[in-house]
Order: structure tokens, then sequence, then C-alpha cells
């Protein structure tokens, strides 16, 4: 067992003494998680790495108690909170951008040729619950695979799943989450 694991499990039992311990050996893993969850948004985009890592410690460690059975679940968490933290964001940007409660006018032929990265974000995101609906553990392997990084073991390890199954439900809600982002593309 490692030390992250160690701590993990001694915060559960002692609270907020040991998730101090543990910022200073994951901080560094958690910072370039959120530089490749930043890698994917437009380059002038406002929140920053760290600003991203800071909200999400936040997020994970801050209010209730939560625990962690180990070190990919710790961040499959982080990796989930950074998720939550970019669509809000993504949701605030969006709804400043189309005016922000203030009073819309109508402008005839004008059209925006692309998506906005932000628009992306939020299409991914909405397929996302729709696929967690439809099937949570397919759901919850993206989470794992795609935004927390984990390699397909490693998400089949804390899903409980053997590895063939779980090189399947990837292969399904890949397709599944493809289908349902085109569709909500189409209705656009």
């Amino acid at each position: 067992m490692n030390e992250v694991t160690r701590i993990l499990r001694r915060s559960e039992a002692e609270g907020t003494g040991a998730a101090e311990a543990l910022l200073p050996l994951v901080y560094e893993e958690l910072r370039n998680l959120a530089r490749a969850r930043m890698s994917r948004e437009l380059p002038q985009h406002t929140l920053q790495a760290t600003a991203l890592v800071h909200e999400a410690w936040l997020r994970l460690v801050g209010g209730e108690a939560k625990s962690w059975a180990n070190r990919a679940q710790f961040f499959a968490a982080a990796s989930e909170a950074m998720r939550r933290i970019l669509i809000d964001h993504a949701r605030r940007r969006r709804a400043q951008r189309r005016g922000g409660g203030v009073a819309h006018e109508r402008v005839d032929d004008f059209e925006i040729a692309a998506s906005e990265p932000d628009d992306e974000l939020l299409a991914v995101d909405a397929a996302l619950d729709a696929l967690a609906r439809h099937d949570a553990t397919k759901a919850e392997l993206v989470k794992l695979k795609y935004f927390a990084g984990l390699s397909t073991e490693e998400a089949a390890d804390v899903l409980n799943l053997s590895l063939a199954t779980a090189r399947r439900h990837w292969d399904y809600a890949r397709a599944w989450l493809f289908r349902e982002v085109a569709r909500a593309r189409a209705l656009e």
C-alpha cells in the first residue's frame, strides 16, 4: 500500500488532519490532471490550472466527510470535481455570452459558423448525464478513463469489473456518447 492510500484511509478515521498531509503528496499529480483538462479549453480561458486544483481540493476535502478506498478512487473523485467546475464555468460563460439577463435584441441573418469549446463541453456533459441515466457503470467508466486519466485496467479495478467487461463497456459508451452528441448537434 502506498503512502497516498495510507493517508486516505487515515483521513477517513481522523478527518481533515490527515487530508492536510495528503495535499503535498498529490498536489503535483492534481496539477498535471488540471493541466490536461485545461489543455482542451480555449487559450484565453479565465480559469487557470492552479485555480482549478485549489477549487477541486476544496470540493474534495471541504464540508462533509468523504472516504476513498485507494489512490485511483481519490483521483477519479478529483477528476470529477474538476469536470464539474469546468461545466459550471462553461454554463456561466454561456449565460453571460447569451446576454446574462440583459434584454435580447433580434439579429436576423446572423449565424455562428463553429461551436464554442464551451458548447462542446456542455454537449458531452449532457450526453454523459444521459448515459448515466441509461447505464451508470458505463458512465462512471467514461469519467474514470476520460476525465481522471485512468487506464482501462485501473478503471476496471475501481469499478470491480473484469478487464474484458471494462473494454466492452468502454467501446459501447464511446459509441453511445458519439451518437448522443451528434443527435444534439443535429437538433441545434
